[in-house]
């Protein structure tokens, strides 16, 4: 048997699926080379090996290339690949990534009276509303959460709006807040400043997001600066909504929908950007705006999740209120003409990412959590 210990994560999807919670795991296990670690989620693709190193990771893919078939099935198929992994291996610790399909595996487990003795780590990334975790898919969400928070012997939250949801759920055990981090070499002020009022939004196309409301300020906008541009990067069940929506306001011309893009290409597009704007309508933490802002650009955002753990109005960035396209046009607006506040928000954003919100002093957290377990 293998003598070293491994940390077992357990991830619905993987890379190259991204989302913040995928980049987390990549960006966190990539700077603790010290600790070992294997993951495993749903294949959900057929041309993806079952097994493969992916940084400091071995990763095991379970299912046949089917997404619902690998999601719906994958916790069953992880259990039994758990049985057939601790065979040749030590596992110190299950680190389980939001609550979801393949991560309910310590769960079933646990239920079962199996690897009690194994710590059980929870990491909450969720950005949805409280009205859907607590009542969507006829209560099931809401089972699994008690399910995980019953069984975890440490819950790892990325914002203060999860650290008070996991505690309406009766949690009274150990909470850690380790937000999300930003890579600050690639994400970086380019060199020259922008004046060419290109907004731009990198959101999945889904209600949450509240692109529809952006482009509703934007058609406002465009109104006063006929030369605007919005440029919209991801992808999403409401893309062809949003399109229409723009044709219907006139301002199709001038609203660009790039589709989703590799990760490593959006530092690339955010440099070609003025703002950023993201009018959530809820949000876990919001990654995409630390990596906007550590990129020196005013962002515009709600009061929603974990959005004022790091956006102070008017210090930070500026706040709009939900639904409301007009006060978010007028907040964009202010952007455009007013000189000192934009070079404020853009210096003061950028500076507490690096304070704050760095991937290193992250990984240092994570590991301290996992070795105390």
């Amino acid at each position: 048997m293998d003598q070293k210990q491994y940390v077992l994560i357990f991830s619905t999807a993987y890379l190259p699926f991204i989302g913040g919670a995928e980049l987390a795991i990549k960006e966190i296990t990539d700077r603790l080379q010290d600790l070992h670690f294997i993951l495993i989620t749903a294949r959900m693709r057929r041309d993806l090996p079952r097994r493969e190193h992916m940084g400091n990771i071995e990763v095991y893919r379970v299912g046949v290339g089917i997404p619902f078939f690998d999601k719906m099935f994958s916790p069953i198929l992880a259990v039994c690949l758990v049985f057939t992994i601790t065979r040749r291996i030590r596992v110190r610790l299950f680190w389980s990534v939001m609550v979801s399909y393949t991560t309910i595996t310590p769960v079933l487990l646990n239920m079962f009276g199996f690897y009690r003795n194994v710590p059980f780590l929870l990491t909450l990334q969720e950005g949805d509303s409280k009205k859907h975790i607590f009542e969507g898919r006829f209560g099931f969400i809401a089972y699994w959460w008690r399910a995980c928070l019953k069984y975890a012997n440490h819950v790892q939250v990325i914002s203060t709006y999860l650290v008070k949801l996991v505690k309406e759920f009766g949690y009274e055990g150990h909470i850690s807040l380790v937000p999300n981090g930003v890579d600050t070499e690639k994400f970086n002020p380019p060199a020259g400043g922008q004046n060419s009022k290109i907004i731009i939004t990198v959101s999945r196309l889904v209600k949450k997001n509240g692109v529809d409301t952006l482009i509703k300020a934007f058609a406002e906008v465009c109104k006063k600066f006929p030369d605007a541009k919005l440029h919209v990067v991801g992808d999403g069940l409401l893309r062809r909504k949003l399109e229409e929506l723009s044709g219907d306001l006139g301002i199709a011309n001038n609203v660009k929908f790039f589709g989703a893009l590799a990760y490593e290409k959006i530092p690339q597009y955010l440099a070609k950007a003025d703002v950023f704007v993201r009018p959530s309508r809820s949000e876990g933490l919001g990654t995409a705006f630390l990596e906007a802002m550590a990129m020196g650009l005013p962002v515009v955002g709600t009061r929603v999740g974990g959005i004022p753990d790091f956006l102070e109005h008017e210090r930070t960035g500026l706040f709009t209120n939900v639904d409301d396209a007009e006060d978010l046009a007028r907040q964009i607006t202010r952007l455009f003409t007013d000189g000192a506040l934009y070079e404020k928000l853009s210096r003061n954003g950028r500076e507490v990412v690096q304070k704050t919100y760095t991937w290193e002093t992250i990984a240092r957290t994570m590991k301290n959590i996992m070795i105390r377990l």
